[in-house]
């Protein structure tokens, strides 16, 4: 499945899409806002809770970026991780969201391949996001 997501028309589209993204910091703020939105609306609970939790760390990822905060992810890391989110978002892709239960599924695909292949992007994001969360006594 994730082949035919990655060559599909609508993934291509996202990642055109992506690279005008990272460009503009408030519309890499106003996806992460639709992503909270979509994830409220689906509502992932049961076996999806682990989707729901990389997806947040992936939003906290691209909002520390666009805030300046995080400058350690690879530029091609970064188009990955905003296409894959406006992918996401879009109601209409390889599989329609419109579809009871299986609409979800090329996202929750897409959403684990990120996860595996940016694994080491997102463990040194979470260790700095750890150690800026750690406060320094003396």
């Amino acid at each position: 499945m994730i082949s035919r997501i990655l060559k599909s028309i609508f993934f291509k589209k996202a990642t055109g899409k992506a690279g005008r993204y990272v460009q503009n910091s408030a519309r890499l703020f106003e996806l992460a806002k639709d992503v909270m939105g979509k994830m409220n609306q689906v509502g992932f609970k049961g076996g999806l809770a682990e989707v729901a939790g990389s997806v947040q760390v992936l939003i906290r990822m691209v909002r520390a970026y666009a805030s300046g905060e995080y400058k350690g992810l690879p530029w091609k890391s970064l188009i990955s991780v905003v296409a894959v989110l406006i992918y996401f978002v879009s109601p209409i892709d390889l599989i329609p969201d419109f579809l009871p239960v299986i609409g979800i599924a090329d996202d929750v695909a897409l959403i684990a391949w990120l996860i595996k292949t940016l694994g080491s992007d997102i463990a040194k994001f979470s260790q700095w996001e750890k150690s800026e969360k750690t406060i320094n006594i003396g």
